[in-house]
């Protein structure tokens, strides 16, 4: 299933097109101990449990031995101003391999350049309540107007 467009068929050799689908997939880490031969993905939507299995087996050469997809349904939020917000459902795929298959998350290290950035985040946050200090006397006022 794609919502893409395809060139016509046209007659002669070579067939100049490439079928791709719409689909993706991520592995998520399991909240719970879960065997070293099952994974857990989020997926597309539209991903069904034929195309799970497809997907891993003839791009990735997995050896599947039993899917299981399931819908979630997103948080529901309150925001600030008391707006309620939905987030996006989703469709998780839980995927046991064969026996002997071993998948163990991986262990990612952190980018180079993250303490600048927590640095740069911790100074925000010491100057954003330095100003909310300063106009602590003034409720409903805009930090804006004071300027």
């Amino acid at each position: 299933m794609s919502t893409r467009w395809y060139p016509l068929y046209q007659k002669g050799n070579p067939q100049l097109r490439v079928f791709l689908p719409n689909f993706w997939m991520k592995v998520v880490k399991p909240q719970e101990v879960v065997p070293k031969n099952v994974v857990h993905f989020k997926v597309s939507n539209e991903m069904t449990e034929f195309d799970v299995r497809n997907y891993l087996t003839k791009i990735y050469k997995l050896p599947v031995a039993a899917v299981k997809v399931e819908m979630k349904n997103g948080n529901v939020v309150r925001s600030l101003k008391q707006h309620i917000i939905k987030e996006a459902d989703y469709k998780m795929a839980y995927v046991t391999m064969d026996k002997e298959f071993e998948f163990t998350f991986p262990d990612i290290p952190d980018r180079p350049g993250m303490d600048l950035y927590e640095k740069s985040i911790e100074q925000n946050k010491k100057e954003r309540a330095a100003l909310q200090r300063k106009y602590e006397k003034r409720p409903g006022l805009p930090t804006w107007f004071a300027y």
